[in-house]
């Protein structure tokens, strides 16, 4: 059996698609700076411009977020406003071909493509409201940002995580009555499992959390519920986890920066984790306590 065939050769596995991780998490608005400053007090530093789009690129260890202000001309993007919002995440897979068709086979909508000259092809499925959900396999030696992005001169490409800063997980509000359907979404297309209702993290243990296949990040699905939970239009993706070994010393790495948290009767920080304060109308990060 050749290489290629034993790549594509996905089937019915606990991780189908071979995911290995979030490669990047992507906003979209029309405030780069203010958001850049942002990114920057929670400890990313920009690295890299796009070659021929206002798209930066921030990295702090092992996390990559980008920041989108490019206006598309195609109807189905999202396009940047003052209040940023998470337009994608890219999931590292062991072949992005294969898991993009795999995912088309089992009902996933597929996101045209308008490749531009000196871009890589980046295949991409529909996520919940207008995000997207990419496919990446060029994330080791050779990665996509060796191609689309151009590194900032005479800064460090790879700045060293703030406190022991990692990917944990991300939170998205769905509508209500909606949670089976968004389950079996990410059950059937990625090969997600439900955690049991005695297994939380964080200090926010609302909703049903779902464990990606590589182990390595999960999702949290929340509901509206009145008066504890306020869900605001559509559904969307509304903040990223940071796992952390010690929260109480990255809260307090944090608040040196400048991060303000949220204190109150019903959420307050502590050793399970921490809520930032909300900025520019929709950006929030969740600490939570993950030796990984």
């Amino acid at each position: 059996m050749t290489e290629t065939r034993d790549r594509e050769a996905l089937g019915e596995v606990p991780n189908p698609l071979g995911l290995a991780g979030i490669e990047f998490i992507e906003y979209a608005t029309s405030r780069p700076q203010a958001l850049g400053q942002v990114l920057e007090m929670m400890g990313f530093r920009p690295i890299a411009r796009h070659r021929s789009r206002e798209v930066l690129l921030y990295r702090q260890g092992a996390m990559n977020v980008v920041i989108n202000a490019h206006v598309s001309a195609r109807p189905s993007s999202v396009q940047p406003t003052e209040t940023p919002v998470i337009a994608a995440v890219a999931l590292r897979v062991r072949d992005a071909a294969a898991a993009y068709r795999r995912a088309l086979d089992r009902g996933a909508w597929a996101v045209p493509s308008h490749v531009e000259v000196m871009e890589l092809n980046i295949p991409a499925i529909h996520g919940v409201g207008s995000s997207r959900i990419y496919f990446v396999d060029r994330f080791d030696s050779f990665s996509i940002w060796d191609v689309d992005f151009v590194p900032i001169p005479g800064v460090d490409q790879r700045p060293a995580a703030e406190v022991g800063l990692h990917w944990f997980g991300i939170v998205q509000y769905i509508g209500t009555d909606r949670m089976d359907d968004w389950a079996e979404f990410y059950r059937e297309l990625f090969g997600f499992d439900e955690l049991p209702d005695d297994q939380r993290f964080g200090i926010m243990p609302k909703g049903r959390i779902l464990r990606s296949p590589c182990r390595s990040f999960y999702l949290q699905l929340i509901e509206p519920e009145p008066g504890i939970v306020e869900v605001d239009g559509d559904e969307t993706l509304q903040r990223m986890g940071l796992g952390c070994p010690d929260v109480a010393a990255a809260v307090a790495a944090l608040r040196l920066r400048g991060v303000e948290f949220v204190e109150s009767r019903a959420l307050h920080t502590e050793d399970r984790g921490a809520l930032t304060r909300n900025w520019l109308g929709g950006v929030m990060f969740e600490l939570v306590h993950d030796q990984a």
